[in-house]
Parts: structure tokens; C-alpha cells; sequence
């Protein structure tokens, strides 16, 4: 039997994780399962290096996943996954879950990263709950009133967008009906043939992503086609709220 030289042994890990960066590895998602049931800061120290891998394991994703969206959307080009990527600690000054940990990662593609305030597209990992999303989400009053009059403006150029085929089939339920006005906005009467669209409080699509989907090769390429079927969208709100 040949024993095989070690710098090639060495090359082929190396080899190997350089492309499991498109997708995300099932450790991480044991990992996120194991905080929702352990979600203490003792526990979470003591697994502090399990945690460093998968948020590694995640920005490695991440960076993929960035030229896979710039190549159909260039506002996302000169993005960094730390700049996308949120924080697993949770806010807890102002809520009555005092968990410490999120139990998700999660990061969002704006031409101003996760801190932009514009439309974009969200991945949110979590096991058994994940998803890709794409649009805004509760945008400030000012913001909210653009949107709303760009689509009274512009009706039929945003039904189009929404009849598109690629976006009907990753975005079945269609615009996210959860936050609405019960009557029409100030400035909008009932008779308004944009009115189910102008009462929405929030401009957001969503994908489900299975667990089995998150962790094969071509997870990255999945996830882009998603977003890339959501461009219309985010260029149409974009140009509202610019």
C-alpha cells in the first residue's frame, strides 16, 4: 500500500473547505439547534469554539453569496460579509425575553449593509426556520409615503413586477400582508385601484428554505436565483425611497 505524501493530504482539506463555502455545514446548524435549548451565557462560553467555527462557517457563505448577488444587482459589489452579517446577541434592554442569544444567523444585502435603510434581500438560518426575503420592512413614515406614491404613480410598471413569472414561483404568497392599514393612508381615498398595496405598512417577499437545501453545494446558487427574481422589486422601491 502507498502511503499518501502529507503536504497532499494537507492540500486536499484545505481544497475541501475552500468549497464547502457554498453552502452552509450541518454542525451549524446543529450548533443553532443546541443554543435554542441552552440559551444561557455559562453554556454558551463553555461551546464558545463551536460557535466560532459555525460563525465561520457562515461569513465563508456569506462571501460567496456577495458577487453571487452583485453579478445581477451592482449596488451589492463592494459589500464585506462583516458588514452584512448580524450580531447573535440580542438586544435585551427593552424586552421581556432576557434570552442572551439569538437563535438564528441571519444577514442583509443593502448597498449600505445591514444598516442601510433601503430595500434589499435578508437570509435568516435557522433550523426548520429559514428563509430568504427580499423588499423593506416597517419603513419610517417619510420613507413609507414615498413608496406608497410611487406606486400610485406607477401602477401598472409595479403589477408587472409581480406578476412575473420567476417572482410568483419563489414568492407564492405573494407580498407580506402581516402589517396593514385598515383604512385607506392619508391622501388616498377607497376608490384608490392601488389601494391593497397603499394600506400595506411593510414592502416585504419571503422564501422558505428547508434544512436539507441550506446544506448542499448549490445552496449559494439557489439562494441568488431568489434574489435575483426579487431585482424588480428592490430597484422599484430603491427608487421610491431615493
Amino acid at each position: 500500500m502507498i502511503k499518501e505524501p502529507a503536504n497532499h493530504r494537507f492540500f486536499f482539506i484545505v481544497h475541501s473547505l475552500f468549497k464547502i463555502t457554498d453552502m452552509v455545514q450541518a454542525s451549524t446548524l446543529k450548533f443553532l439547534s443546541q443554543l435554542q435549548k441552552n440559551n444561557n451565557k455559562p453554556w454558551f462560553d463553555k461551546n464558545r469554539p463551536a460557535y466560532e467555527n459555525a460563525k465561520s462557517d457562515f461569513l465563508s457563505m456569506v462571501d460567496k453569496l456577495i458577487p453571487a448577488i452583485a453579478s445581477f444587482d451592482s449596488t451589492i459589489a463592494g459589500l464585506e460579509a462583516r458588514n452584512c452579517v448580524f450580531r447573535i446577541n440580542r438586544d435585551v434592554r427593552f424586552s421581556k425575553d432576557k434570552k442572551p442569544y439569538k437563535h438564528n444567523m441571519a444577514a442583509y444585502f443593502n448597498k449600505d449593509g445591514k444598516k442601510g435603510l433601503g430595500a434589499g434581500y435578508y437570509l435568516h438560518i435557522e433550523p426548520g426556520k429559514s428563509f430568504a426575503a427580499a423588499g423593506i420592512w416597517m419603513p419610517e413614515p417619510a420613507v413609507l409615503a414615498k413608496i406608497r406614491q410611487e406606486i400610485d404613480y406607477n401602477l401598472n410598471d409595479w403589477n408587472k413586477i409581480l406578476k412575473q413569472a420567476a417572482f410568483r414561483k419563489n414568492f407564492e404568497k405573494g407580498l407580506d400582508t402581516s402589517e396593514i392599514l385598515s383604512r385607506p393612508p392619508k391622501g388616498y381615498t377607497e376608490d384608490n385601484p392601488a389601494l391593497e398595496f397603499l394600506k400595506l405598512k411593510c414592502f416585504v417577499v419571503m422564501h422558505v428554505i428547508s434544512d436539507k437545501d441550506i446544506t448542499e453545494k448549490n445552496f449559494v446558487k439557489k439562494v441568488a436565483a431568489v434574489f435575483q427574481s426579487a431585482k424588480p422589486l428592490i430597484s422599484f422601491l430603491n427608487t421610491a425611497v431615493d
